[in-house]
């Protein structure tokens, strides 16, 4: 594919053709294809927008310095996303032995507004969310990723697994965990039938 073809609906692996061949422009491309993806990625996983903003720039400098080591073994988006999990575990392990105030979700994910037009519906879905939220921060974090890569991201198993590096089985333990405690502490929160409904097509 020529240079000037390139754009940001082009294949990844054109635009990483297009990159380690000399056209540094065509990076801006996979910033803007994936930043959105990556930042809910690390955002779910370590809360504070402040802080997975800034893993966010470190994911994407590593990806720079390393793109040329990208060898196609799996997709690209495994790739990075591999980067932004390791990224944010660590984040979360440098935290442990810290005490660390934890934000609440801003506007643009989960906050409930308290505009009085707000229609019943949308104030039940944003507190559900909210409440769905306020559980998952509460998993280990190697749950916490699964949970969150197989629930709001949709991934297989076997993509999970080359994410974090375990076997699939490993990966369906920690999912069915997760699940089991959510579960528990979403008990009387009036959250179980829609939890059960969503977690059944994704099992």
């Amino acid at each position: 594919m020529d240079v000037n073809d390139i754009n940001i609906n082009s294949d990844d692996s054109d635009i990483i053709a297009s990159f380690n061949n000399g056209n540094e422009h065509s990076f801006n491309y996979l910033v803007l294809k994936y930043q959105k993806r990556i930042y809910w990625v690390i955002r779910r996983m370590v809360l504070d927008h402040d802080d997975a903003d800034d893993i966010m720039q470190e994911v994407f400098v590593k990806l720079y310095k390393s793109i040329k080591n990208f060898r196609g073994d799996s997709s690209f988006y495994t790739y990075i996303y591999k980067i932004a999990v390791n990224y944010s575990l660590n984040h979360l392990k440098k935290q442990k032995n810290t005490s660390s105030r934890v934000k609440d979700l801003d506007e643009e994910s989960y906050r409930i507004s308290s505009n009085d037009s707000l229609q019943d519906e949308d104030y039940d879905i944003a507190s559900r969310k909210a409440i769905l939220e306020e559980a998952i921060k509460k998993l280990p974090e190697q749950q916490r990723a699964v949970f969150n890569l197989r629930f709001y991201d949709n991934l297989s198993y076997e993509e999970i697994a080359k994410i974090l590096n375990k076997s699939v089985g490993g990966m369906k333990a920690n999912y069915f965990h997760a699940v089991k405690k959510l579960k528990r502490l979403l008990k009387g929160k009036g959250m179980m039938g829609l939890l059960i409904k969503y977690l059944i097509l994704i099992l």
